[in-house]
């Protein structure tokens, strides 16, 4: 009997630990980083009233409502923060609709999720994910101002637009490193023969033991996988020693923090040959140089020392709050692998059926997950055979409708409104998901 429970425990451990290693030799870094940076940039330098500006009472329904959404997808909060950030828009008098659509899509579309789901799962399934939930956000931010179009908050149109403020040279400014930034993302993101394919390759002149290679295969992981994990290691300990205190300055620290991440994106780059021992130079490699390059200059003459010193902290500060649930998650994913039977979510959510959608919807409610947790989970769902609608409804539904923010939003909104807004998103996601599903069956 111990020795029966010895093996089971050991095969649990080991299913979570090889899911853990061939994580973090993935390219998924290529998507990680870039989009780590950017939330930690758009929380430091851009500043909220660039994306909330646009919410005033004297802004036509047809730029507010889009800019709800835009808002909500550039400030990258988890459901957690864009509770307190909702309540102050509201009211600050950008009133019931569009604050309900920048409550939806803000976790919704969270910039880091999608970079992870496209890395994860797939970028059609990140592109649904960004288009569902925008339509579906306005639809409800629209469907709840006139429900409770007689409840509105209402303020003095002057007194608003002083609040949400108006944009200077220095702000606009900020945008140029922002948008290279994105393009690094999608660089690393996007998987289209122009980057992926190679364009000559050059001999490592290295020799690798056949017993180190069959070690790694075990293992999951390739040469490169295993360098990849070597150097996050050490950029975690760097930024730790480099990080912590770059409010108050730089060290030696953390110029090699920079350094080993600008490595740790041009190893990731290219493609390497275990047979040839060789590097594979494709296009995306290419242009992460030119990328890095053009940001290096950009932050040179855009930003400021104290800018670049909050860039850091604040990047830093994402990586602390979300990295370590990440893998904590990625973990616990390969452990419920070996657990669940695919039977159980193939006969709940196998196929593309109202029923199957509202399971979906209901897994998203009770199995909360942390920001980005909530992706390998989602990636978990699909290895075991769930439908890739039913998979859109639960990606949709988890980081709006946890419990804990259905309660606080609650106390922000009364009880009628919470009611009928976790009515409308069930229903959205429901419908996001087998309009997705149905997608797919006819292409």
């Amino acid at each position: 009997m111990t020795q029966t429970f010895s093996s089971w425990l050991n095969l649990l451990l080991s299913s979570g630990w090889a899911t853990l290693l061939e994580y973090l030799g993935a390219h998924v870094l290529l998507c990680l980083l870039p989009a780590f940076l950017i939330a930690g940039y758009m929380s430091a330098v851009l500043p909220k009233s660039s994306v909330t500006r646009y919410l005033g009472p004297s802004v036509a329904k047809w730029i507010s409502y889009p800019a709800a959404a835009a808002g909500g997808f550039l400030l990258a909060v988890c459901s957690c923060t864009i509770l307190p950030l909702f309540a102050g828009i509201w009211k600050r008098g950008a009133g019931l609709g569009p604050a309900i659509t920048f409550l939806f899509v803000g976790p919704a579309v969270n910039i880091l999720a999608i970079a992870y789901t496209g890395a994860a799962i797939g970028l059609d399934f990140a592109i649904a994910r960004i288009v569902l939930a925008i339509i579906f956000g306005i639809v409800i931010g629209l469907t709840m101002a006139r429900i409770f179009r007689s409840e509105d908050i209402h303020i003095v149109p002057s007194e608003a637009e002083a609040l949400f403020g108006s944009e200077d040279a220095s702000e606009r400014a900020g945008w140029v490193p922002f948008l290279l930034l994105v393009a690094l993302l999608l660089v690393g993101t996007f998987q289209i023969p122009l980057l992926r394919d190679l364009w000559f390759e050059i001999p490592l002149g290295l020799q690798i033991r056949p017993a180190t290679i069959d070690a790694l295969s075990r293992l999951g992981l390739d040469f490169q996988g295993a360098l990849l994990i070597v150097l996050l290691v050490l950029l975690g300990i760097s930024a730790w020693r480099g990080l912590k205190d770059v409010l108050e300055g730089y060290n030696r620290w953390t110029y090699l923090t920079v350094a080993v991440l600008v490595l740790t994106l041009l190893i990731a780059g290219p493609a390497f040959s275990m047979a040839s021992l060789s590097i594979g130079i494709n296009g995306r490699f290419i242009a992460l140089i030119l990328l890095l390059i053009l940001i290096a200059s950009s932050i040179r003459h855009s930003l400021s020392q104290q800018q670049r010193s909050g860039w850091l902290w604040e990047t830093w500060r994402f990586v602390k709050q979300i990295f370590p649930l990440l893998l904590i998650g990625v973990f616990f994913a390969g452990i419920l692998k070996a657990l669940i039977p695919e039977a159980w979510v193939r006969n709940l959510a196998g196929s593309n059926t109202l029923l199957a959608n509202t399971v979906g919807v209901f897994f998203g409610v009770f199995m909360y997950f942390p920001t980005l947790v909530e992706v390998p989970i989602a990636r978990l769902f699909l290895d075991l055979g769930m439908h890739r609608g039913p998979l859109l409804a639960y990606l949709l539904a988890d980081p709006v409708l946890s419990l804990q923010s259905i309660l606080v939003t609650g106390k922000i909104l009364g009880r009628r409104k919470t009611t009928a807004y976790v009515g409308l998103v069930s229903i959205a996601s429901i419908l996001a998901g087998y309009i997705f599903g149905l997608f797919l069956s006819i292409t």
